[in-house]
């Protein structure tokens, strides 16, 4: 974020608008520090993140969950932290779940690999790629 300003109104959105995701996130957080106490957090851009064991990454409000070392992965999941902010309580239902069945489904794994999709051809991922790009000013994933 490049003012106080940005950050108190990114915090305030993804706390009053976003608070369905941000209890969600925040509870997988606590989980996550209750397990390992030791696990690597930082703040990127107002985000709250947190290096996992798993190989996969995700965003649940302001808490980015990143299973790779790569920052264009950390500027996508920044991406989908915006995204809640915009969608608000229909973050889950228009990002959320689509983004996890594309992700994570074996039909879908299947599929995209039978067509030649790339990863970020999917809606919720070449728009948290556009969004995490315009407000970092970095680049993003493009798999």
């Amino acid at each position: 974020m490049k003012s106080n300003i940005n950050l108190y109104l990114y915090y305030f959105v993804q706390l009053t608008w976003g608070i369905i995701q941000n209890i969600l996130g925040f509870l997988i957080w606590l989980t996550l520090l209750l397990i390992d106490p030791k696990t690597n957090r930082f703040v990127f851009n107002g985000a709250i993140v947190t290096r996992w064991k798993l190989k996969t990454s995700s965003s649940i409000g302001i808490f980015i969950f990143l299973g790779q070392d790569d920052d264009r992965v950390l500027v996508h999941e920044y991406g989908h932290t915006i995204q809640s902010c915009i969608l608000g309580p229909l973050y889950l239902i228009v990002v959320g779940i689509p983004s996890f069945i594309w992700c994570n489904m074996p039909l879908v794994k299947k599929i995209r690999r039978n067509k030649s999709l790339r990863y970020s051809s999917f809606y919720t991922e070449k728009w948290a790629n556009y969004l995490g790009k315009k407000y970092t000013n970095q680049n993003s994933i493009n798999y």
